[in-house]
């Protein structure tokens, strides 16, 4: 897909903006993005690289084209709600995501560089119902 300005393509085309949309809620942009993904379930996905291992900076500018962050860039309701790029820290900003959720969704170290549509929903979705055992035991280690 080749990326142009909005200048570029009021050039070409007639481009009629979205209708403000009332604010979506955070499960609502969660699920959402989990049902872009789930549209072609079987797509490759590309995964970002070691994300846990990035200098903040650097990690807030990460993309990789093709991912599942760009799936969610390309869609025009969660632009039209605020969705600014498809980088790690615009994800990460909009979908109110901690680095370990949304490193759990991304990182190419839990499925190698590339990862199917439906894998990374099912991540989404384990994000938006929460893993209780998983928060328990942060909780149980990080109190002591």
């Amino acid at each position: 897909m080749k990326h142009q300005t909005l200048d570029e393509l009021q050039s070409i085309a007639e481009i009629k903006p979205l209708e403000p949309a009332l604010p979506l809620s955070r499960t609502q942009r969660m699920e959402r993005w989990a049902e872009l993904l789930d549209e072609n379930p079987s797509r490759c996905l590309a995964a970002l690289h070691g994300t846990e291992r990035l200098y903040p900076g650097i990690r807030e500018q990460a993309r990789a084209a093709g991912s599942p962050i760009t799936v969610a860039f390309d869609d025009p309701l969660l632009r039209a709600s605020g969705l600014k790029s498809d980088t790690y820290g615009e994800a990460k900003r909009f979908f109110q995501l901690s680095d370990w959720e949304l490193h759990e969704i991304v990182c190419s170290c839990h499925a190698g560089t590339m990862m199917q549509g439906g894998w990374a929903a099912g991540r989404v979705r384990r994000i938006i119902s929460g893993n209780r055992l998983l928060a328990w035991l942060r909780r149980s280690f990080l109190a002591h």
